[in-house]
């Protein structure tokens, strides 16, 4: 699908509220990114991969979103390609290549599905595949890993990280996703009966046990709003996750759970030689 397909099919999505508008937050993320926020992110790329840095790897980025971990894959030494689904996202990608490696050829941005299988295909292969909280929300979770799973080269590595299915609380959220997407009374509504939680109370959390940001280099605020609003939104159980890229060919290296709460489970896979 060209490029200018993709975005009105997207403006359309989200018109019709049948999806959250990604790029537009990630866009006001961008005016707090920062050298702490970065190397924030880099050190999560490497601690999660096992390395000291990316020199001389293929790195894919499937929804680059912000385009942070694009940057941090770039700054560690990775041939990088970024593509994504929302035309802003793409634009945010492009404005910290802009910000910090303008005119580099060793970084391409795309507008891309993740289930377009064709376009995946002619990307070619990648050393490190990397989709943090994305494939979840393209609406067709498992078309999505089957999709993704070929652009990794042979022992190369696949990140990914999926919503923790909680049963209930899993619907309930799918719910107010859905009432965010559908109308702006429900969003200021929903913004308040939650924020008290998402981000007062985890701020004050982090404060007390001294780590003011996130784990990636993100925002409680940015994130709190991505997940209020994140939709198509499914979820997978661990031991689903595994399943699924075991039978395609892939071991597991790593797994970061979120304890069975909410959020996102992490995962690395090696694909088999």
């Amino acid at each position: 699908m060209p490029g200018r397909a993709k975005s009105a099919h997207n403006e359309a999505e989200q018109n019709r509220g049948e999806r959250f508008a990604f790029g537009a937050n990630w866009s006001r993320f961008l005016a707090i990114v920062d050298e702490s926020r970065i190397r924030q992110a880099e050190r999560s790329l490497c601690t999660m991969l096992g390395v000291d840095g990316l020199h001389h790897k293929r790195f894919l980025d499937v929804g680059s979103g912000s385009g942070l971990f694009s940057l941090a894959a770039r700054r560690l030494g990775a041939t990088v390609h970024s593509f994504d689904y929302d035309p802003e996202s793409v634009a945010c990608t492009e404005e910290l290549k802009r910000r910090y490696f303008p005119d580099d050829p060793n970084w391409t941005i795309e507008a891309g599905s993740a289930l377009d299988e064709a376009y995946l295909e002619s990307l070619g292969r990648f050393d490190v595949v990397y989709s943090w909280g994305v494939l979840h929300h393209t609406g067709q979770m498992q078309k999505a890993f089957a999709c993704v799973t070929p652009t990794v080269a042979s022992a190369g590595l696949l990140f990914i990280a999926i919503y923790n299915d909680q049963g209930l609380a899993s619907r309930y959220w799918a719910c107010v996703k859905r009432a965010y997407n559908k109308s702006a009374l429900a969003r200021i509504a929903l913004i308040a009966l939650h924020a008290p939680y998402l981000v007062g109370a985890r701020w004050v959390v982090r404060r007390i046990t001294g780590r003011g940001a996130l784990d990636r280099g993100m925002s409680l605020w940015h994130d709190a709003i991505d997940w209020l609003g994140g939709y198509p939104f499914e979820v997978a159980k661990p031991e689903v996750v595994l399943d699924a890229f075991r039978a395609r060919g892939f071991t597991l290296e790593r797994l970061k759970t979120c304890g069975g709460k909410m959020g996102c489970n992490e995962f690395v896979f090696r694909k088999r030689s």
